[in-house]
């Protein structure tokens, strides 16, 4: 499947109950079992490429995994040297996780993925790993992959980041884990918080103070997770963008976590006019329940806070800018340009090809409102750059290439992008 033709849209009526499960929580659910004892029971796990890679991982590097198909039960006697290369697939997320977690592990273990996350800046993690004892290389001084680490003991820590990247703190948090003292980690800005909310359910001793977390190493093995990986916002959010541009259109996303880290693309859609309702149906190791959004005239504005908590989302809130009324613009938004493709540069030229006028800064864009043409676009490898462009299809037709991309996070994003149009498939 390489081309896909998007028919446009007159609006629709949908309540939506599969949406994805969440990426970043099924990657962590299937790592931190591994410093569980005991068995992890996961349902609603996402089987996609990318999650799957770190189950993969996981059962390479020792853990007995029992898979029925609804639930995956985990039981570690803890981390194992594998002969095996350890493929993230296009996972940062996996990679940059498993970077922390492995430092301190006995033996030896090589991180790789494919050409486009070979290709992504790994030295952000790689370098703090490093300054507190991690053994850790690959090309580029340690900047890029494959990475190769042999475990060792690590430093206690009090480490600042520069940059709000719930990547960066998960490994530095999985590091602390298994540190020589208590540790602390403090970021610029809140950024998202699963990786906390999940190890401190599982009994680790970690505390959050405004920016600052801090972390104080296991005495013992965490109780295993017992967990449903909630419906994933950042899928969510296409279909949310969907209603909210296409007129005379509704749609329930049922499931989704609300996590407030996590919604801040909805807060924006929001500001924006969209119609949106939250109703909260359960809390447990995060708050869940389902997002109303109607469609609404939407307005322009600005998004330059809390970047870190809709930095995926940002290429499909983009759609909404090309779509309203006024110049909106992205600030802040530097890490756009280190994702699975530079999401500025292709957003950018996406929407030029559309018609759409816009201006490119280092850190971010500004959208002039107007009317989406027809256009052919190519994803360049970005499953969220596929996605963003296929749902602007909805108000006027497109035609989108590089698709096999979008396997790796919302493997039924076509079954329900179908029930709201046509689409031809090249």
């Amino acid at each position: 499947m390489s081309r896909v033709v998007v028919i446009p849209c007159e609006g629709f009526t949908l309540n939506i109950s599969e949406i994805a499960p969440d990426k970043s929580i099924s990657h962590r659910s299937v790592m931190f079992a591994m410093l569980a004892e005991g068995t992890s029971e996961i349902t609603n796990f996402l089987r996609a490429e990318d999650t799957l890679n770190s189950l993969n991982i996981v059962k390479n590097l020792g853990a007995r995994v029992v898979d029925d198909g609804v639930t995956i039960k985990i039981s570690s006697e803890g981390i194992k040297e594998s002969s095996e290369i350890l493929d993230c697939g296009n996972s940062g997320t996996g990679m940059r996780l498993f970077c922390g977690l492995l430092s301190s592990a006995e033996g030896h273990f090589v991180l790789t993925g494919d050409e486009y996350l070979r290709r992504r800046p790994m030295k952000r993690v790689t370098a703090p790993l490093r300054n507190i004892g991690a053994k850790l290389d690959g090309r580029n001084d340690g900047d890029l992959a494959p990475l190769s680490i042999r475990g060792a003991s690590l430093q206690a820590f009090n480490y600042e980041s520069k940059i709000a990247s719930a990547q960066v703190k998960s490994a530095m948090i999985l590091a602390a884990l298994r540190a020589d003292g208590i540790c602390t980690y403090t970021e610029p800005e809140l950024s998202r918080d699963h990786t906390e909310r999940m190890l401190k359910g599982m009994g680790a001793e970690i505390s959050v103070d405004g920016l600052k977390t801090t972390i104080t190493p296991m005495k013992k093995l965490l109780s295993p997770l017992k967990i449903r990986v909630p419906a994933d916002p950042s899928s969510a959010f296409f279909f949310a963008v969907a209603a909210a541009i296409t007129p005379n259109a509704s749609i329930i996303l049922e499931g989704v976590t609300l996590n407030e880290t996590r919604i801040e693309a909805f807060r924006a859609l929001e500001r924006m006019g969209a119609n949106i309702k939250y109703e909260q149906t359960d809390d447990k190791y995060e708050p869940i329940g389902n997002i109303h959004v109607k469609y609404a005239p939407l307005k322009a504005i600005t998004v330059e806070d809390n970047i870190s908590w809709l930095i995926d989302e940002l290429p499909v809130l983009s759609i909404a800018f090309a779509c309203a009324d006024g110049e909106s613009i992205i600030k802040n938004a530097e890490e756009l340009r280190v994702k699975e493709s530079d999401r500025i540069s292709t957003v950018v030229s996406g929407l030029r090809a559309c018609g759409i006028e816009v201006d490119e800064y280092e850190d971010g864009y500004k959208v002039k409102g107007g009317v989406l043409k027809a256009a052919k676009v190519d994803s360049h490898g970005d499953h969220r750059i596929a996605m963003s462009f296929i749902i602007a299809g909805l108000r006027c037709g497109m035609e989108v290439s590089d698709l096999d991309c979008i396997n790796t996070s919302f493997p039924n994003f076509f079954e329900l992008l179908q029930k709201i149009t046509k689409v031809e498939f090249k």
